[in-house]
């Protein structure tokens, strides 16, 4: 089930935003280890929205692997299409200070 604490017209507008973007976390055939729970992690600290791909070897159930990489990423899960999974994490104020890319402003 995707996460439900944004609202329909901030998931829209995280999806545009994610259209374009390259997966930067792939899981392979040993799943979602730690180490790949890091990558997702520094991964939105860098870019607060990112898609992680299930490579064509992962043999676990898409959704749940989505449900956990989020729960375990501390983020909010926009999306699972096909193999890709869209994950959006904000920035604190503190982390946004040290960063100098722009936010991500989610609509009203």
């Amino acid at each position: 089930m995707i996460s439900a604490s944004l609202s329909g017209r901030a998931r829209t507008h995280l999806k545009s935003l994610a259209h374009p973007l390259e997966p930067v976390v792939q899981v392979g055939t040993h799943g979602i280890t730690p180490t790949v729970i890091a990558a997702v992690g520094v991964a939105l600290d860098d870019h607060e929205l990112i898609k992680v791909k299930l490579g064509q070897s992962f043999e676990g159930d898409r959704q749940a692997a989505a449900e956990q990489l989020a729960a375990e990423g501390h983020a909010t899960l926009v999306q699972v299409i096909g193999r890709i999974i869209v994950l959006y994490r904000a920035r604190n104020k503190i982390k946004q200070a040290a960063r100098k890319r722009p936010q991500i402003q989610l609509p009203g």
